[in-house]
């Protein structure tokens, strides 16, 4: 037997032992209480955070979050990897004479502002109304690119902040760590919450949840901005005979 099949072997077995312990301990159908519930529903109101699902993401879960936008940031730097084309092909450039429906274009161009301060608003206020960085994130990068789907790549491409956008997604990630470092070493724990929390429901309130929402709305949409650009550059490299 190889020495890949062990160590695989090993491993399902790990995790088959893990969902046994899980599925044997989990609360019967229909019980009143639910572990998870009796520590979010007090977590979001010691930490006057309304959203509850951002209390988790990024307080309760903050660490894990942290790998998810890592995880993000991973998957624009691998597929840029792979869709580099050589140093000696030259750029294509974007072709704008297909035709685009006027009702299309005219819709891409009013939604634009719209879709972009929906984003903004989603971000800022993950804390206290459904949402937060990853969907305000999304949000955002869909609203630069309406103006691709109207039918003007130059515009998108004068309009778009790319080179920004490279050095936010880095900076944003890095600031996620930095925050986690004032946490251990204030309040002793990595991604502890020590700002202060403020009024229930008010802007600035729930400490470094708002904060840590803001950081990653800034990675995804700068990583989202990044990938796309790449995507269609490689299709207009493909496009070319």
């Amino acid at each position: 037997m190889r020495t890949r099949d062990v160590v695989g072997g090993v491993g399902l077995a790990g995790v088959a032992a893990l969902f046994v312990t899980a599925f044997t301990r989990m609360p019967e159908a229909g019980a009143a209480g639910h572990l998870y519930r009796d520590l979010v529903l007090p977590l979001g109101f010691q930490r006057v955070t309304p959203n509850l699902v951002s209390s988790v993401n990024f307080d309760l879960r903050a660490f894990d979050t942290l790998g998810e936008e890592t995880i993000v940031a991973a998957a624009v730097v691998g597929t840029l990897a792979l869709l580099q084309p050589p140093k000696s092909q030259a750029r294509p450039k974007p072709d704008d004479s297909r035709y685009v429906l006027p009702a299309v274009k005219l819709a891409g161009y009013l939604l634009l502002p719209v879709t972009v301060l929906l984003g903004l608003d989603i971000v800022v206020h993950g804390h206290l109304t459904p949402g937060g960085g990853f969907q305000g994130g999304v949000v955002l990068a869909t609203g630069w690119h309406l103006l691709y789907l109207s039918g003007s790549y130059r515009a998108l491409a004068r309009l778009r902040p790319l080179d920004w956008c490279e050095y936010a997604e880095a900076a944003a990630t890095g600031l996620y760590v930095v925050t986690g470092l004032v946490g251990l070493v204030v309040g002793g724990s990595f991604l502890a919450n020590v700002l202060p929390l403020g009024e229930f429901g008010s802007l600035l309130s729930a400490g470094i949840v708002p904060v840590l929402s803001v950081l990653v709305g800034i990675e995804v949409a700068a990583g989202l901005v990044v990938l796309l650009s790449r995507f269609f550059l490689h299709g207009l490299e493909e496009d070319e005979p």
